[in-house]
């Protein structure tokens, strides 16, 4: 069985260099080392994200699950303790962890995802309802929201400077670090709570995966959702609309303040916009967070 697939390999090393390379010449035999410790037979075609691959294996006695191992990165630190919190509540199941080499077996859940969901307003009911079931006190030692407060205003500071969004855009975006970020709860929040990382389960309706393990508002991923539809909102007859209704759907589900998490998702568009003109991301994608970082300042 081909353990790398050709297209993570490549983005791998072309994203992180010579320790890419490094660390994909020794992920074969990482793989092979666990799925010895813990007792694992491959069961199926290795499939991969971003940063990580995902084995599908067959635990002894048969159970299903799926090894995953991710280059060592600090998005992915606090994954396995994110699931260890859960403990399968709204989450697949963490079943061990070996964390000096980012890997964790997991319970395997189903193959569709949120992303599949035709109708819009299900799939957002449907992510707010999971993100109440996911916010929970956090555990000591996750990077905290809050503290993002100083570098975030900085970064809008130096943004505004720019004029590459009206000044009452921007004005909007500052309110809300200075107001809402540094206070917010001790809630342990998934972090990428998107459409694609939201899959069918059997004991459960929908299981997250590949949280970040953040704490602080729940609100903070109403926009990833939005993003991770965005392509249908741009198809709504009324774009406005329809994403005043996906968000007040989201809220209401996760039973969320709904002005708080309109503030959450301008602050988020304006930043995303920034950082979109800065990376390359399509024209159209950029122009869609300017306009919806626009309709959301009050």
């Amino acid at each position: 069985m081909h353990l790398i697939p050709e297209a993570f390999a490549q983005s791998t090393a072309g994203r992180e260099g010579d320790a890419g390379r490094a660390w994909l010449d020794r992920l074969p035999g990482i793989v092979e080392e666990l799925l010895g410790r813990w007792r694992c037979v491959r069961d199926g075609s290795v499939v991969h994200g971003q940063v990580g691959v995902v084995v599908p294996v067959r635990r002894a006695g048969g159970a299903p699950a799926v090894l995953k191992v991710s280059f060592p990165h600090p998005g992915n630190v606090h994954e396995p303790d994110a699931f260890a919190v859960w403990a399968g509540r709204g989450a697949v199941r963490l079943l061990e962890r070996d964390d000096a080499r980012f890997a964790m077996l997991l319970e395997r859940a189903g193959t569709g995802s949120l992303a599949e969901v035709p109708d819009a307003d299900e799939a957002m009911a449907a992510a707010g309802r999971l993100a109440r079931r996911l916010a929970v006190p956090a555990p000591p030692g996750l990077p905290r929201l809050c503290e993002r407060a100083g570098v975030w205003e900085a970064e809008l500071r130096a943004d505004a400077a720019r004029g590459t969004l009206p000044d009452a855009v921007f004005d909007a975006a500052l309110a809300t670090v200075r107001e809402l970020v540094p206070d917010q709860p001790d809630t342990l929040v998934h972090g990428d709570l998107h459409a694609a990382n939201v899959l069918r389960g059997e004991r459960e309706p929908w299981l997250a995966i590949d949280p970040k393990g953040f704490v602080g508002d729940p609100a903070y991923d109403a926009f990833t959702l939005l993003r991770s539809r965005a392509a249908d909102l741009l198809t709504a007859p009324d774009l406005d609309a329809a994403l005043l209704r996906r968000l007040a759907v989201f809220a209401e589900a996760a039973e969320l303040d709904r002005e708080r998490t309109v503030r959450w998702t301008q602050l988020r568009c304006v930043q995303a916009a920034l950082w979109g003109r800065d990376h390359g991301d399509p024209e159209w994608l950029v122009g869609m967070y300017d306009h919806v970082a626009g309709l959301l300042t009050p």
